[in-house]
């Protein structure tokens, strides 16, 4: 997979690619939004811990068809105020050591139960291998 980063636009604001290349002959897989919430029920009340959460979920889907989250190529990602945007970036910064995956980031009015501040999505591909 290949970064798509024009000269002609803009730096990204964080760390994150403005676009990825997918090539020919790759599978995807695509998750609904993902909740800080455990196996347990248990939801954290700080963002980051929320937010790994949602990743350690997000890890578990992709692992059912043989994928990592170095394998995600795009996120969505909802938190329902500015100052969860630091906690949410610092996880997902940690996430991808290497080329970032495309990102967006948005704020939202809030999620099904008040104690939820994040919400993320992905969506990743692997070489197709059946």
């Amino acid at each position: 997979m290949r970064a798509l980063s024009p000269p002609s636009i803009s730096r990204p604001f964080a760390r994150y690619s403005h676009g990825i290349a997918v090539p020919a002959g790759y599978r995807l897989v695509v998750t609904s939004g993902q909740l800080g919430i455990g196996a347990d029920a248990q939801v954290p009340a700080d963002c980051e811990a929320q937010a790994q959460l949602c990743f350690a979920n997000i890890a578990a889907i992709l692992a059912e068809d043989r994928m990592t989250i170095a394998d995600v190529v795009r996120l969505n990602a909802y938190v329902t105020g500015r100052e969860h945007m630091a906690g949410y970036m610092r996880v997902r910064d940690r996430q991808f050591p290497g080329t970032p995956p495309a990102s967006t980031l948005m704020i939202v009015s809030g999620f099904t139960r008040p104690e939820f501040v994040v919400e993320i999505e992905a969506i990743a591909a692997a070489p197709d291998q059946e």
